[in-house]
């Protein structure tokens, strides 16, 4: 399965995850979509910053789900897995109010690739995260 990740420009992770120093890709989400329950290890994740050409790629080594049902658990993600994941600013918590599911997507082999753009239609324009069973199915022509 091929998966499309539409990252914010600002906060320029693409550089971190070609650095090795971003090895996990976060979704927070107050419900259950995709990636959910529909990326597994060996699975492809594309990567585009928003508004711009998909230029990078990874392998999925293992994925993590958690049901965030209380404070303890945002702590437990927040304080094992910040340091992969890159969050800016990790004690500032009102980002996460309200957030009920966290996806942790553990990055290996990521590479720049030949930059190609995208074709949205039918996925929503707000879609931050696209699976498809081949990234040809978005690939603009």
């Amino acid at each position: 399965m091929h998966h499309l990740a539409i990252m914010n420009p600002s906060w320029k992770l693409l550089p971190k995850i070609l650095s090795r120093e971003k090895t996990i890709e976060s979704r927070w989400y107050k419900h259950r979509i995709a990636p959910w329950n529909r990326i597994v290890a060996g699975d492809t994740v594309y990567f585009k910053d928003s508004g711009k050409p998909v230029t990078v790629v990874a392998e999925v080594e293992k994925v993590l789900q958690f049901d965030i049902t209380s404070n303890d658990i945002l702590d437990h993600i927040i304080d094992t897995y910040n340091y992969g994941i890159q969050l800016k600013n990790p004690e500032k918590r009102d980002w996460f109010v309200g957030k009920k599911y966290c996806i942790l997507v553990f990055l290996q082999n990521p590479k720049v690739i030949e930059p190609f753009k995208i074709d949205r239609t039918g996925y929503g324009t707000g879609s931050a995260w696209i699976t498809v069973e081949n990234i040809e199915k978005l690939r603009l022509t």
